[in-house]
């Protein structure tokens, strides 16, 4: 399965005919995974509920898409090229940023510090029964036990696009009350080199889905 394949498969799956269901809709207690983090990003999350009903990872592009377009006719004028987000890409291109907007999520599922070994453990059992294939498995795992760092996970943005959509989900996970994951997303907006206007659009973009 390719990452876009697997990610569209994680934010749209059905659970009781519902949005958001098995892993999204579990209940892992109290912590990171109960705090808005990736174990609930389609579950109790009203903005990513959504993203699931909208159509999940297109929504993501849609959203990215309409902040940055908007920011480049402030910035460029009415003549400034339309962004290339994930909704508007053919397969390989789309897989890249799948893959680094997954990457935003695991990092922000773990940005308030708290994800244990048992909750890690569930994430993985879950992405196992999606039957993602080995080489997403072992990227995700990785991923999982990497420690948190905004700078590398800013390494994956490879054009201005993707940055805004890693930062726009980002957004989307974290939970902008917590301290630590609000000082996550100021300093990862800082890594992705987000000019203060596009980071302003980004952010109202999620409020408007709220």
């Amino acid at each position: 399965m390719s990452f876009k394949g697997f990610l569209d498969h994680l934010l749209t799956s059905q659970s009781g005919g519902k949005p958001g269901g098995s892993l999204l809709n579990a209940d892992f207690g109290k912590g990171a995974i109960s705090g808005g983090a990736l174990g609930l990003l389609l579950g109790r999350n009203k903005s990513t509920r959504k993203l699931a009903t909208y159509g999940g990872l297109a929504a993501i592009g849609v959203m990215a898409y309409k902040a940055y377009g908007d920011y480049q006719k402030q910035q460029a004028g009415a003549a400034a090229p339309a962004p290339q987000t994930v909704d508007r890409l053919p397969a390989p291109q789309a897989d890249l940023h799948s893959q680094a907007i997954l990457k935003a999520l695991v990092a922000a599922a773990k940005a308030d510090g708290h994800m244990d070994a048992r909750e890690r453990a569930v994430i993985e059992g879950e992405f196992a029964r999606i039957d993602a294939g080995t080489d997403v498995q072992r990227w995700l795992q990785a991923e999982l036990e990497k420690p948190l760092d905004p700078a590398e996970v800013a390494s994956a943005a490879s054009s201005p696009e993707i940055a805004s959509e890693m930062y726009l989900a980002s957004v989307l996970v974290a939970d902008e009350q917590n301290f630590m994951e609000r000082a996550y997303l100021d300093e990862l907006a800082r890594q992705l080199k987000l000019d203060d206007a596009l980071r302003q659009r980004l952010e109202q973009e999620v409020q408007a889905a709220r």
